[in-house]
């Protein structure tokens, strides 16, 4: 598209006005640049717009089917504009976050934001941790949940939380107590590499255990919870995400001695993001509903 929507307004003012120096005083500029976006625009279509009448600039056929299109369009921009700048809760957040967050946090956040805030739209993408920081550095997202370790002079961190990790396993014999080295020659499920999960259980225990039988590895924590259910195993993670079955009994929780793994949850975004109104109000309330949501967590626990 070669128009430009100065071309449409001045198009529009002329029509209105129908004398090139009333617009250009109008519009604080010269009567030669008003004639020449004139000029350019009907260059642009191929014909004339305009005949020229008595020193007065007239439609003509062509030019008036064409303000009939054009005039309701640049309307409903300018209506765009007004509303977008004088309205502070309408827009669009794109947010990323790691995949225990997704599954078990986001959901209730974005749908209490978005009835609150019916007209702002909320994007959401999921990934691991390394995933997610990444999209952040590349401006895909405007904000993301991570619960994993995220380093980078680039990005911008705030601790909002803190999340326990525990071994669990579908097997209530292996669920007695012990240390976590006697468990390292037992089959483990974790996480893809890239997990926060993951990175965050093997360097608490790598000074424990220095070789542990990783027979499978998966991207998510409802596939890692079907493979416990059927396959005498064990993993590393986040007791909100099996706080369902470990209330039903299809997981226990393994009594691991001398075990306090936990992690940080926290909201990234990128150091050079500018921060709009709506975006500030969004991180305050998304912030500030997970923390409440943590703390009860951890009071039920």
């Amino acid at each position: 598209m070669k128009l430009t929507l100065r071309q449409m307004e001045i198009f529009l003012n002329v029509v209105s006005s129908g004398h090139l120096t009333n617009v250009a005083k109008e519009m604080n500029l010269s009567q030669s640049a008003i004639s020449m976006s004139i000029k350019e625009m009907e260059n642009i279509l191929g014909r004339p717009v305009f005949d020229r009448i008595n020193k007065k600039l007239v439609l003509n056929e062509v030019g008036r089917a064409f303000y009939k299109e054009i005039d309701p369009i640049f309307k409903k921009l300018s209506d765009i504009e007004y509303e977008f700048k004088n309205s502070e809760n309408k827009g669009m957040i794109r947010v990323g976050a790691s995949t225990t967050i997704v599954d078990y946090l986001m959901p209730s956040i974005i749908c209490s934001y978005m009835s609150s805030y019916p007209d702002v739209k909320i994007t959401l993408k999921e990934g691991n941790t390394k995933e997610i920081v990444e999209m952040i550095q590349a401006g895909t997202i405007d904000v993301a949940f991570v619960e994993g370790i995220v380093t980078g002079s680039d990005i911008i961190k705030e601790k909002i939380g803190v999340d326990e990790l525990v071994v669990v396993t579908a097997n209530k014999e292996l669920a007695a107590p012990c240390y976590i080295d006697e468990l390292a020659e037992k089959r483990w499920v974790l996480r893809e590499e890239g997990s926060g999960t993951r990175e965050v259980f093997l360097n608490y225990i790598k000074d424990k255990v220095s070789d542990l039988n990783i027979f499978f590895e998966l991207g998510h924590t409802e596939s890692i919870k079907s493979i416990l259910m059927n396959r005498e195993c064990l993993t590393c993670i986040s007791k909100i995400s099996v706080r369902n079955e470990l209330a039903e009994g299809k997981l226990f929780q393994v009594d691991v001695k001398k075990f306090d793994c936990k992690r940080d949850f926290l909201m990234i975004y990128h150091k050079d993001k500018y921060h709009s109104t709506l975006f500030e109000k969004f991180i305050f309330f998304s912030k500030k509903l997970m923390m409440q949501m943590l703390e009860a967590e951890n009071r039920i626990n």
